[in-house]
C-alpha cells in the first residue's frame, strides 16, 4: 500500500493526517469515532483489517475530555454501553475515562441496565464503571480492579 493509499484508509489515515491538538477541533474526529465503534461493533473484522491497540488507546484518551456537542457525547455514551456489554478486549479499560468525561443520567441509566442483564461481562463490567464513576479518586488499575472485584462477588 502506498503512502498515499494508506492516508486514506484506518488506521492509517488517522496516523498520517495533522490534527489538531484538541480533537473535538479535529477533521479527523468522525474518523476516530468510526475507527472505535468498528472495534466495538465488530471486533474480529477490526482484528483483521485495522488492528492498532496504541491506536485505539490514544484515541479513547483524546476523546476523553469535557465540554463537547450533544451529538459526540451520545456517541462516547453509546461507545461505553456497547464496550460494558462484550468481554474484556485490549484497552477497553481506558474506556473508564470516557465514562468520566460523560457520566451523567443518560450513562447511568444505561450502564445500571448493563449490570441487571442476563450477560455475566455486562454486569461485571457496568458494575465496574459505576463503582468507579461513584469513586472518582480512585485510579482505573488492575489493583483496583481486583479489589472492586473481591468485593463484588458476594453480590453477583
Amino acid at each position: 500500500m502506498t503512502l498515499d493509499a494508506g492516508s486514506r484508509c484506518l488506521p492509517e489515515a488517522l496516523w498520517f493526517a495533522p490534527y489538531a491538538d484538541d480533537i473535538r477541533m479535529s477533521p479527523q474526529l468522525p474518523f476516530a469515532l468510526l475507527f472505535l465503534e468498528w472495534e466495538a461493533r465488530y471486533p474480529q473484522e477490526w482484528q483483521e483489517h485495522a488492528k492498532a491497540w496504541g491506536t485505539k488507546q490514544a484515541l479513547i484518551r483524546r476523546l476523553a475530555v469535557g465540554g463537547r456537542s450533544e451529538i459526540i457525547t451520545e456517541k462516547l455514551i453509546d461507545l461505553v454501553e456497547l464496550v460494558v456489554q462484550r468481554a474484556y478486549r485490549c484497552k477497553d479499560r481506558e474506556y473508564v475515562r470516557v465514562a468520566r468525561a460523560v457520566d451523567g443520567d443518560e450513562l447511568r441509566t444505561r450502564l445500571n441496565r448493563a449490570r441487571h442483564s442476563h450477560s455475566p461481562w455486562a454486569q461485571l463490567h457496568a458494575g465496574y464503571v459505576l463503582w468507579l464513576l461513584d469513586h472518582p479518586e480512585l485510579p482505573n488499575t488492575r489493583h483496583v480492579w481486583r479489589i472492586w472485584l473481591e468485593d463484588a462477588r458476594p453480590r453477583l
